[in-house]
């Protein structure tokens, strides 16, 4: 075979390593790129990790690096994504607790918080253990009403019950400035979302080990307690830890229940707003900055906790399986 016949198939065509080289150059680079990704899947799921965390770091982590950066710079120096190390000023954070008694702000959140997320849990748990493991009509039905509760605004429930804690409903009634006022709004409004994920959790227990555990004389609710709520503590941990959140955050009930006074039970909400009236002439934005940052610091340490509850529980739970 002579030279000239190198690259040429038996029956006279083109050979296909040539052809295919030809075709992927008249292809686009967009063409091209689909091409090996469909050849190669790991190329996607590079890219889609790689958009899925750039968009993570702008719209997550930029806003509390930007509140870092506008908290640490003078009210006269120019606010600059890059400070500079000589202007910052990190003695904001303690004239926070200067101006005005944080302290007792961030207490009157946790406070409030903890004591909501308790009630919501105990009641929680026995509708979970209703809807989850008891069959009686129209189970699905009120289940859907009961999540609808949660898709209703704060705003179509303030009315109403501003009337009643102020005491023009019932005159006996005043629960205005008290923990009273924002813990029942605040439980009727997450309790549903606690009701659903700790139905889904109850549910699959196996009957077994609580027959088990009614055989030795234990009650419903005793098993309920002593079986159930251990073995499904990871929705426990993520229903307790759903509502802290959110009640802590809570902005609406937090703000219209009190009069935003700190001995009143005013949340982290009247704190904040409270450091936006601390400056005599003009709003002192570094300073709610920091105050900002200090009241994310209870969220983000639960956070960090809470996951590792709920992966331990996870773990412990497919081992026992």
């Amino acid at each position: 075979m002579t030279g000239g016949d190198d690259g040429a198939r038996p029956d006279g065509g083109v050979a296909t390593g040539q052809s295919q080289g030809e075709s992927e150059l008249a292809r686009s680079p967009i063409q091209r790129w689909v091409n090996r990704a469909i050849k190669d899947p790991r190329r996607v799921y590079r890219a889609m990790f790689y958009v899925a965390t750039v968009f993570f770091l702008i719209t997550t982590l930029f806003p509390f690096y930007f509140l870092l950066v506008l908290a640490v710079t003078p009210e006269t120096g120019a606010l600059s994504l890059l400070p500079q190390l000589n202007t910052v000023e990190f003695g904001v954070f303690l004239e926070v607790f200067q101006r005005i008694d944080f302290l007792r702000y961030m207490f009157n959140s946790i406070v409030l918080a903890l004591t909501t997320t308790a009630l919501v849990l105990l009641l929680a748990s026995l509708a979970g253990y209703v809807f989850g493991r008891l069959e009686f009509p129209g189970r699905q039905p009120l289940m859907l009403l009961i999540l609808a509760i949660s898709y209703f605004p704060p705003a179509a429930f303030f009315v109403p019950l501003y009337q009643l804690f102020t005491g023009n409903v019932i005159s006996e009634v005043s629960l205005y400035n008290t923990p009273g006022s924002m813990i029942l709004p605040f439980s009727a409004l997450f309790m549903p979302l606690s009701i659903f994920i700790l139905t889904t959790f109850y549910g699959q227990i196996p009957d077994g080990l609580e027959d088990a555990a009614r055989v030795e004389g234990t009650t419903r609710l005793g098993a309920l307690f002593r079986v159930i709520v251990p073995l499904s503590a990871p929705g426990v941990a993520t229903a307790g830890v759903l509502t802290f959140i959110a009640v802590y955050n809570e902005f609406f009930f937090s703000q219209l229940m009190n009069n935003g006074q700190p001995e009143n039970w005013a949340p982290i909400v009247g704190g904040l707003l409270s450091l936006q009236r601390a400056g005599q002439f003009e709003v002192t934005y570094g300073i709610m900055a920091a105050g900002s940052i200090i009241a994310v610091i209870p969220v983000a340490v639960l956070v960090v906790i809470a996951q590792e509850k709920i992966v331990s529980g996870l773990t412990s739970g497919a081992l026992k399986e």
